[in-house]
């Protein structure tokens, strides 16, 4: 059953720290709450149309994950029950309820940092211009989606709201956290990214891409934000997969796509989405979930 969407909270008596382009974040003193909403945006450009339960299912997953990969490294993640969240939040167990995690603080790093298994999206662009993915020499002659010899760690900058991340070198990577917090972070999440992907694998679906990202509490490396969500990665059916052309996916490409053939440019103010876009969405988003999780809302 679709909820009512979520666009924007407001929680009187708590400290809303930031809105992103999804999540508003709220400092409780020394945690904080991480509230996905229905936002969805697309070239680092929010949609004035929300896309219902988005803000649910990001959380849903995330939470899976979190809990899935925390052989790995450990992450933020404090809980998602409501009802044990600090009392300041506990007369907003309602609005909370399935879109809310309670988290540690941490201090974030100041990169994203993608890991790719095929040849899409702006890696794909950027070989077909210069025959290297971010910087790094790869073999002549791959076409498009085309699976790529291991997995690869490509940094990007961490731009304000409005502004459009860019892809850097792992050397300015390391310019910016330093060498040895680099090496740590690249080791880490190719790590995570071959453990997701053999799990994905084994339920239909190729993880084509995904985007981590990474903060320091007490010294320790954490994981931390949303994790291996259809926001933040490239979930292909594994059935439908053609390498040689965009595939079909679980993820907001359908949403890029049709943004791609309207003839809207990235600098245009975001256009009003059709019924069918936010609908399809919406059902991608959902499937995403239930192959990967088992879970449904």
């Amino acid at each position: 059953m679709t909820t009512q969407p979520v666009m924007e909270t407001d929680f009187p008596g708590l400290k809303l720290l930031s809105r992103g382009k999804v999540r508003d974040i709220y400092d409780l003193g020394g945690s904080l709450l991480i509230v996905a909403t229905d936002r969805i945006s697309a070239f680092d450009v929010i949609m004035p149309d929300p896309i219902p339960d988005k803000g649910r299912i990001l959380t849903q997953l995330s939470e899976f994950w979190l809990e899935y990969l925390k052989d790995i490294i450990e992450n933020h993640m404090l809980g998602t029950d409501p009802g044990k969240f600090p009392e300041a939040c506990r007369p907003y167990a309602a609005q909370l309820a399935g879109r809310a995690m309670w988290v540690k603080k941490a201090r974030v790093l100041p990169v994203e940092c993608i890991v790719r298994g095929y040849l899409a999206g702006s890696g794909w662009e950027d070989y077909t211009k210069t025959g290297k993915l971010c910087g790094i020499a790869l073999p002549p002659g791959l076409i498009e989606a085309q699976k790529l010899p291991g997995p690869v760690f490509t940094p990007s900058t961490k731009a304000e709201q409005g502004q459009h991340d860019e892809n850097i070198s792992f050397e300015k990577m390391e310019q910016i956290v330093g060498g040895d917090l680099a090496a740590k972070v690249r080791e880490v999440a190719v790590a995570l990214y071959s453990k997701a992907s053999e799990y994905a694998a084994a339920r239909g679906i190729i993880l084509a891409d995904t985007k981590f990202e990474f903060g320091t509490a007490d010294g320790r490396l954490l994981l931390v934000d949303e994790v291996l969500t259809p926001d933040s990665s490239r979930f292909w059916p594994a059935d439908l997969y053609k390498p040689g052309r965009s595939p079909e996916s679980f993820d907001k490409q359908f949403l890029r796509d049709y943004l791609k053939s309207s003839g809207w440019k990235k600098d245009d103010p975001a256009p009003r989405l059709p019924h069918e876009v936010v609908v399809n969405t919406r059902a991608r988003y959902l499937e995403a979930l239930k192959r990967l999780s088992g879970r449904e809302l």
